[in-house]
């Protein structure tokens, strides 16, 4: 047997040498180890051996021999097809003169990024969170509990492992809480996403900021201050704004803030449902379950909450009358945007 097994050897070494391709290394590896194969004639063998142990420790030496010499083999033939690939391919020439036109930041990176900036100039710290939440996140630690009919008001996109694609940036509240505790200034933008029918002012993907400020006697006065200062800093102009109840569970009392329409100078349009006026900050005071959920001392600490629309504040900036067009990858209409 251990003749046998050496005289293989030395067959397998000098033709696994002369290999120069895939092609006759896969042949070398049926020779040797297929079904029908040296190995395998090996194997029958051992009935007719005395010492089976023994032989049989040869035979599996001898294979992982041949498995380790063709994964070799294999390496260094990819790392040579790699090479010869890098030595012909074409010298970059810094000095060529492309002519392909240069791209452009989305719109809505810009206003997102501009706001930040603002928002960051008042000591608000700029965090990120994650697109797919759970229902924790998204409604319980909202003070929206299973059941409860302001589920409703989002149509939400539940995945079979039962989380869901967070319809506001709402959800990142309990956890920034839990992060800072108090006193804190946070912002934290990002997509949302909500299974709803799309016309010019909305759509079923969109981008939201979140700002949050908690702290000892903080009031709705607060909130106008910073929301008129951003507005003002964005538009490079006073803006008019307005404040009408809405209904939110997680803050009480709760505001809709309407931006006077940019688009059609508060005359009417179709971005603003021919109103004047567009919804841009569902905002209010956070609410004491919310905060307690965070782990905020609700005896010493109030703070505001705004949920800034991101996409539409992009649309007022940039008078984009379609919220659909964002989405829709037309570079013709994003092209205006290179130079900015």
């Amino acid at each position: 047997m251990k003749d046998r097994i050496e005289a293989l050897g030395a067959s397998f070494a000098e033709a696994i040498s002369k290999a120069v391709n895939e092609t006759e290394l896969e042949a070398l590896r049926i020779e040797y180890l297929g079904k029908k194969g040296h190995i395998a004639s090996l194997m029958q063998s051992l009935r007719d051996v005395a010492d089976k142990k023994a032989a049989g420790q040869m035979i599996n030496a001898f294979k992982c021999e041949v498995e380790a010499k063709l994964t070799e083999a294999q390496e260094a033939l990819r790392r040579a097809a790699v090479e010869a690939q890098i030595r012909g391919a074409k010298k970059y020439n810094p000095t060529l003169n492309f002519s392909e036109e240069l791209g452009s930041y989305h719109p809505i990176t810009l206003a997102t990024r501009e706001v930040e900036q603002i928002f960051r100039s008042m000591g608000f710290t700029i965090e990120d969170y994650a697109e797919v939440v759970d229902d924790y996140e998204c409604f319980e630690s909202l003070n929206i509990p299973n059941h409860h009919p302001a589920r409703d008001m989002q149509d939400t996109y539940y995945l079979e492992n039962g989380q869901l694609l967070k319809t506001q940036t709402s959800a990142a509240q309990n956890a920034i809480m839990k992060k800072y505790g108090a006193p804190l200034r946070a912002i934290f933008p990002g997509r949302c996403f909500r299974n709803e029918s799309t016309d010019a002012c909305h759509e079923n993907t969109f981008f939201q900021m979140e700002g949050m400020m908690i702290g000892e006697d903080i009031s709705i006065s607060n909130l106008i201050y910073f929301m008129k200062t951003m507005l003002s800093e964005v538009f490079k102009r006073d803006i008019k704004v307005r404040l009408r109840p809405g209904f939110f569970p997680f803050v009480e009392p709760g505001f809709e803030l309407d931006i006077n329409c940019l688009i059609c100078g508060g005359d009417g349009c179709p971005s603003c449902k021919n109103s004047g006026w567009l919804e841009l900050c569902p905002c209010g005071m956070i609410h004491p379950n919310v905060l307690r959920d965070g782990g905020i001392d609700t005896e010493k600490y109030t703070g505001f909450a705004f949920g800034l629309g991101l996409t539409r504040l992009a649309m007022m900036k940039y008078g984009i009358k379609d919220i659909r067009d964002f989405n829709s990858g037309d570079l013709k209409s994003l092209s205006q945007f290179k130079s900015l």
